[in-house]
């Protein structure tokens, strides 16, 4: 994260959205939103991330603005919550930094038909459960092993492979964004390195900011749209978040080796070398999007697999089947992603390439890709909080399509970087602050919780609060966490 904050423009357009007026730098082809409330903007304006929300502007066929959602803050080439829609008829590109190194971190939820009282009186016993069967920390293997052929058609296929090995559902697929699995998928562009370090950790938790927490549902927003979820007072879920691991960041560190010659070969002009990037339909550009695609499935399948076993060790510690813990998905979304999409621009329906790198896509009610279930409420939106407050489950609204390219928010977002987070934990016990709050985390390491720290995260409150006035996204129901797996 940037220790400089940001001294170029910001006009207010509304009473949640931001200009960069597309005169603050020559070169900016649209200009830049970002959506904030006068509480988050100030916060906004002591990092940096803003320039990046101006640097994106400059990247070919972009369409209407760079966009920021109102937990933004410094990323690479692309801000942390940025989004930008592409359009390959107009030269639009396809850039990693609209992505990020985790492609398709996404996180999931799963119901139970569970309270708070049944858990709370063995809830040490089952984290300590969950922290034993749940691969987690950096580079960790995991008891899934896939090699060649069959680590192919995971990167083609996703979870739709997982299905005929007998590991996912036809209601997994059904709740899970895209059916688990992107069409275009080219193992072939997946380096060796990448299909190397993928092989022993799909079903693995990673590190960082991923995370296994049972919450409970504390407050309900939206009744309709929580009965149609199957969301109740006091109902315990869990809620796993988590990406691509080493397989996805070494396609795109693969990937930006590789257009890092680009945009001179393409005449493209940028103001960050961070935002290399190809034209969608140049060779490069379907040779990144091919490997992101993979990437993509993968995590996909890790989240599968993590549920998996999560399902697992609540049948063995519950003494019951999972199926009869009802213990099903509500949803799972990607955060972290470029998709093609069809959105309607100045009047227009055309097919372009939306970047989310740190958002989650929002469809309202009435969009197709919206699951039969949840068709006449809107898609499901999941957003993590920090591990001492809460998580968010919403639904997408009409002004998604309307202002965002259906996006919205995808979690707190950082206020503290990691190194600072760590200093200012320095003397303290985290799991102990946590434990006066009612919440048992399991982390392999103090600096691991020392980094992902409440203090280092904005109130995630405060961010859902901008998007549901705006209109991108309505809160249905506050999740509470009282236990934590962390790598």
């Amino acid at each position: 994260m940037s220790k400089l904050g940001y001294t170029g423009p910001l006009e207010r357009i509304d009473e949640y959205r931001w200009r960069i007026p597309k005169g603050y730098k020559m070169g900016m082809r649209v200009e830049g939103q970002i959506f904030a409330d006068e509480r988050l903007i100030e916060q906004i304006r002591g990092d940096q991330a803003p320039e990046q929300v101006a640097n994106v502007a400059f990247l070919p066929g972009i369409q209407v603005a760079s966009l920021a959602m109102p937990d933004i803050h410094w990323g690479y080439g692309f801000c942390i919550g940025g989004v930008a829609a592409t359009d390959p008829a107009e030269g639009g590109v396809i850039s990693p930094g609209g992505v990020g190194y985790d492609i398709n971190c996404g996180v999931r939820l799963v119901r139970t038909n569970l309270t708070r009282e049944d858990v709370q009186p063995r809830l040490n016993a089952l984290m300590d459960a969950l922290f034993r069967c749940i691969p987690a920390g950096v580079g960790t293997g995991g008891p899934y092993l896939f090699g060649g052929k069959e680590l192919r058609r995971l990167l083609a296929e996703g979870v739709p492979y997982l299905a005929t090995r007998g590991w996912a559902t036809p209601g997994d697929l059904e709740h899970t964004e895209a059916g688990g699995c992107l069409d275009g998928a080219e193992p072939d562009y997946v380096s060796e390195r990448a299909l190397k370090r993928g092989g022993d950790q799909c079903g693995t938790l990673g590190s960082g900011n991923h995370f296994l927490e049972i919450q409970v549902v504390d407050e309900i927003c939206d009744p309709a749209a929580a009965r149609t979820m199957g969301l109740v007072q006091d109902m315990v879920c869990v809620m796993i978040h988590s990406g691509s691991r080493g397989l996805g960041y070494q396609v795109c560190d693969d990937s930006l080796m590789t257009l890092r010659k680009a945009p001179a070969k393409y005449g493209i002009e940028l103001p960050d070398r961070q935002l290399a990037c190809a034209p969608v339909h140049s060779p490069e550009g379907q040779q990144y999007l091919g490997a992101m695609r993979c990437a993509a499935n993968y995590a996909w399948a890790n989240r599968q697999l993590l549920m998996w076993q999560t399902r697992e060790v609540f049948a063995e510690f519950f003494g019951r089947s999972w199926e009869s813990l009802q213990m099903g998905l509500l949803y799972d979304v990607a955060h972290t992603i470029a998709k093609m999409e069809q959105h309607t621009i100045e009047g227009k329906r055309r097919t372009v390439c939306v970047h989310r790198n740190g958002a989650t896509r929002a469809f309202p009610a009435g969009h197709p890709e919206v699951p039969q279930q949840f068709r006449h409420i809107g898609q499901p939106v999941i957003i993590p909080g920090d591990m001492g407050r809460a998580s968010w489950i919403l639904v997408g609204q009409p002004g998604s399509m309307e202002k965002t390219f259906g996006t919205t928010c995808h979690g707190a977002g950082r206020v503290m970087s990691r190194t600072a987070a760590v200093q200012n934990a320095k003397g303290r016990r985290i799991d102990r602050e946590l434990a006066e709050k009612g919440i048992i985390a399991k982390c392999r390491s103090w600096k691991g919780l020392a980094e992902e720290q409440p203090a280092a995260y904005k109130d995630v409150s405060m961010v859902v609060d901008v998007v549901h006035k705006a209109g991108l996204a309505s809160k249905v129901a506050r999740l509470r966490p009282i236990g934590v797996v962390k790598g």
